[in-house]
């Protein structure tokens, strides 16, 4: 199953990094929180990355095709220009950068994987949001539900999508119930609704409620959905945390540097 992150935004709030680079590559504890998400969900055997490139796209590009450089200590041979790695790198990923274009949409980045995508149910996430959710449990969720997209709600402060619950509540599963999401709103005034904490599992159907580039994912898709009852939250209790200013990456980092990172679930 592919795993798609949203990677391309301007970081405004962040200016004094996102000049020289992408929200993604800003870094906690030395490396970049885009690498922080990817090994949250390799922990869990989900290995193949699509990135939904944007602004300063090429930085990432960079820093991958430089991992072995970023990750490692070397052996370099000057007369030859041959270069050996010291350390063997543990992850096994297969790492797609797709350049979406700078001014498109939540919707639209995630529209132009369409060919990558396939007929396959894929995960989506955004590029500046760590948790401790267990990625095997929301997708194994997804598939005893018959809806088209799963939301990970989270209970933190409500700067994100509120979900309205449906009354009708469906059989519980492993200690959390699962539940039609009755309406989406974007920008909630209610602080006690559970949020859009990302973390999706979708249906490759999603692709067609989606128009074009200029497309939000998080407005008309998710309510059209959500209207037409094809839309699951499940509830994650646990940690999560975004990198959504500065106050919240001093806080990350913070939390790494004590060893009590709480979406640190691999060795």
């Amino acid at each position: 199953m592919k795993v798609l992150i949203l990677a391309g935004g301007f970081g405004v709030r962040f200016s004094e990094q996102t000049n020289s680079k992408p929200k993604p590559m800003i870094e906690i504890g030395g490396k970049p929180i885009l690498w922080h998400i990817m090994k949250i969900y390799s922990q869990y055997g989900f290995n193949d990355f699509v990135i939904l490139l944007g602004y300063k796209g090429y930085k990432i590009k960079e820093f991958f095709l430089n991992y072995n450089l970023h990750n490692s200590s070397l052996q370099i041979d000057t007369n030859n220009s041959s270069v050996k790695s010291l350390n063997k790198i543990n992850e096994n990923w297969r790492v797609t950068l797709l350049d979406t274009g700078e001014d498109t949409m939540t919707g639209g980045r995630i529209k132009k994987a369409q060919n990558i995508i396939g007929k396959e149910n894929f995960l989506l996430t955004y590029g500046d949001g760590l948790s401790n959710i267990n990625i095997k449990k929301i997708v194994k969720f997804h598939n005893a539900h018959k809806g088209i997209i799963t939301i990970s709600g989270v209970l933190p402060k409500g700067r994100f999508g509120a979900i309205d619950l449906s009354n009708n509540k469906v059989k519980s599963f492993n200690n959390k119930s699962r539940n039609l999401v009755k309406d989406f709103r974007e920008k909630p005034s209610n602080k006690n609704f559970w949020i859009n904490g990302g973390f999706f599992v979708c249906n490759p159907e999603v692709l067609n409620y989606i128009k074009d580039s200029n497309t939000t994912f998080e407005e008309e898709p998710l309510q059209n959905l959500a209207k037409k009852k094809k839309l699951y939250m499940y509830r994650h209790k646990g940690f999560w945390h975004p990198m959504d200013n500065s106050s919240d990456h001093k806080f990350l980092n913070d939390l790494w540097k004590k060893k009590k990172a709480p979406w640190k679930v691999w060795k």
